[in-house]
């Protein structure tokens, strides 16, 4: 495999990797901040739950560009 193909892989990996950690983050902290999160007797908006498995299964592919870049090589 030309090397050009394991950078994009590389890239592709750590861009998957940095958006699931966004998208783990930025709702769970506007859902803490709003009070949708974490208070008793509020039920929280289905957007967080879209957006917990959407950070989720962007973290699972991210792990697995990563390892078929590693049987590129």
């Amino acid at each position: 495999m030309p090397p050009v193909f394991k950078a994009l892989a590389s890239i592709t990996a750590w861009a998957m990797w940095i958006g699931a950690w966004l998208l783990l983050v930025i709702p769970l902290i506007m859902g803490i901040l709003s009070g949708h999160l974490f208070v008793a007797g509020v039920v929280p908006p289905l957007f967080y739950s879209i957006m917990f498995a959407l950070s989720f299964t962007c973290g699972i592919l991210s792990v697995c560009v990563m390892r078929l870049r590693q049987k590129m090589e």
